[in-house]
């Protein structure tokens, strides 16, 4: 047995005492708090997120905070910024949940690339018309492989891609993002949606210049579905008559835009994805092509380029080439 001389005995003490006062190591959940709290600028909403209570991020934001011994935030009643320290701590902080993530990527590589969950993120205008179709097919050709699927805007997807939270996300060209690869999937053409009774049903096929003076109903600011018809069509809803009654309202989702085109507030443009789903309307609703070069978009796979699970990828991009999807008529 070994024995100690009380001299010893008190110096490890002193030592255990020392060490207990020792400030503890930043954890990687507080960076994730800060992160997400810079992003969300609102104690609340960061707390949702990172799936705990306010007062809980508050403390940890804070002994964090206390620990560096400078201010990351400036608070206010309403609202919550980054000090120019505080911006530079969270985008290192930043870079370090992305290596975290990575070294967790490599680890999952080590196992069953088709074993564990794949975490895709779509945005709202290609996710609900696209999930039905190759989740099947999925399934089918990787019944093992757990699929966790989220909708999104890109600017949030592309930010919940960097932090890790998902592995691959789908998304309308152009996407551009260090570090992170895209490989374009389908094009797709524009369609417009009328109600039954509209005039321009009478074409098989509209122009641009056929929607001059017409209620064009687009998406919210916000979503790149919306840019996109505004890039393709830049005179929309420029040329309107002044009599009658007209809309501003802009819908949160292309389902609203059909729900509002079914009650007659006006006309509105689709993907030919969505398009398909005008079955519900049958008698309500029609969609023409547009005439000439038609309008389009491409969607996108968009992953890190640390992502270690190629099969993953490779199996997600194979269900969504043979799903029923690829019939439709594309650009």
């Amino acid at each position: 047995m070994e024995v100690f001389t009380a001299s010893q005995v008190k110096a490890n003490i002193l030592y255990q005492s020392f060490i207990c006062k020792e400030k503890q190591p930043m954890t990687l959940t507080e960076l994730r708090y800060i992160v997400t709290l810079a992003q969300e600028q609102h104690f609340g909403r960061a707390a949702d997120r990172c799936h705990v209570s306010q007062p809980t991020l508050s403390i940890a934001v804070k002994k964090l905070e206390q620990e560096l011994e400078v201010e990351l935030f400036e608070r206010s009643k309403n609202s919550v910024r980054t000090t120019p320290t505080g911006e530079k701590v969270v985008a290192q902080a930043q870079r370090v949940l992305e290596q975290t993530s990575a070294i967790s990527d490599i680890a999952s590589a080590g196992r069953d690339q088709l074993n564990t969950p794949l975490h895709v993120g779509a945005i709202f205008t290609i996710g609900p018309y696209l999930y039905p179709h190759f989740i099947p097919k999925l399934q089918e050709l990787s019944p093992q492989m757990p699929l966790v699927v989220e909708e999104g805007y890109t600017a949030s997807l592309r930010k919940r891609l960097r932090n890790g939270e998902l592995d691959v996300i789908i998304v309308a060209l152009p996407f551009t993002e260090p570090d992170v690869v895209t490989q374009p999937l389908y094009t797709e053409s524009f369609v417009t949606l009328l109600p039954s009774n509209h005039p321009l049903t009478k074409k098989k096929s509209v122009s641009p210049a056929d929607l001059d003076g017409e209620n064009v109903l687009l998406m919210g600011e916000g979503h790149c579905f919306r840019d996109q018809v505004l890039e393709a069509m830049p005179n929309i809803n420029q040329q309107q008559e002044d009599t009658g009654i007209r809309t501003h309202t802009e819908g949160s989702s292309l389902e609203t835009l059909r729900h509002m085109v079914a009650t007659g507030l006006g006309v509105s443009i689709l993907p030919m994805s969505a398009a398909l789903g005008s079955s519900s309307y049958e008698g309500t609703l029609v969609t023409r092509p547009f005439s000439g070069v038609k309008p389009s978009r491409t969607a996108a796979l968009a992953w890190r380029a640390s992502f270690p699970r190629h099969k993953a990828i490779d199996a997600l991009r194979n269900a969504i080439q043979k799903s029923p999807l690829r019939n439709i008529e594309m650009a």
